[in-house]
């Protein structure tokens, strides 16, 4: 059930009237990663949100491409090398999932488009230029993370504190 509704709201977080790269699918990498028990799922959740919503927005350059799937990627990986630090921790690995997204994503262009020389000036000119996106980048990222994380162990907390006999088929040792 989870592994569908993080999907739809990735999904609908693409569609729906945001602030330019003002979405969640950062913040469910990071998440996918630090509380899903199955990493293959963790790994799998948001390339099918890209998967889809790309089909539906239209697909672009693969270079270009791999490399969106490729920051995702490694932001899945930061919420599995965290996943022994307290929760907070991932609001500053959030921080640098988003960072990993701007200089990956940003060194692709440059050297896959053709619109930028590639030379050093050319390199800095194509990070400079994606500066107004990032702003919107950390947001987004920093928002859901809080909310996705917050609700999660809101749930956990709850099912301790009232001891949920069923909570082992919510959360296997605190995860889900």
């Amino acid at each position: 059930m989870i592994y569908y509704a993080l999907i739809i709201i990735g999904f609908l977080t693409r569609f729906l009237p945001h602030p330019m790269n003002f979405t969640a699918v950062g913040a469910i990498a990071l998440f996918s990663g630090y509380y899903l028990k199955d990493k293959r799922v963790a790994f799998l959740i948001p390339m099918v949100i890209m998967l889809l919503s790309d089909w539906i927005l239209g697909f672009y350059q693969w270079q270009l491409l791999a490399s969106v799937y490729l920051s995702f990627a490694f932001t899945v990986l930061l919420g599995i090398f965290i996943k022994k630090q307290k929760w907070f921790a991932a609001l500053g690995a959030s921080l640098v999932g988003t960072a990993s997204f701007f200089l990956i994503t940003n060194w692709a262009v440059w050297q896959f488009a053709d619109w930028y020389p590639r030379t050093l000036s050319g390199l800095l000119a194509c990070y400079e230029a994606g500066l107004p996106f990032v702003k919107n980048n950390f947001a987004g990222d920093l928002f859901y993370t809080f909310v996705f994380f917050g609700i999660a162990e809101l749930a956990i907390f709850f099912a301790n504190r009232f001891e949920i006999k069923n909570k082992q088929k919510l959360f296997a040792n605190g995860k889900i």
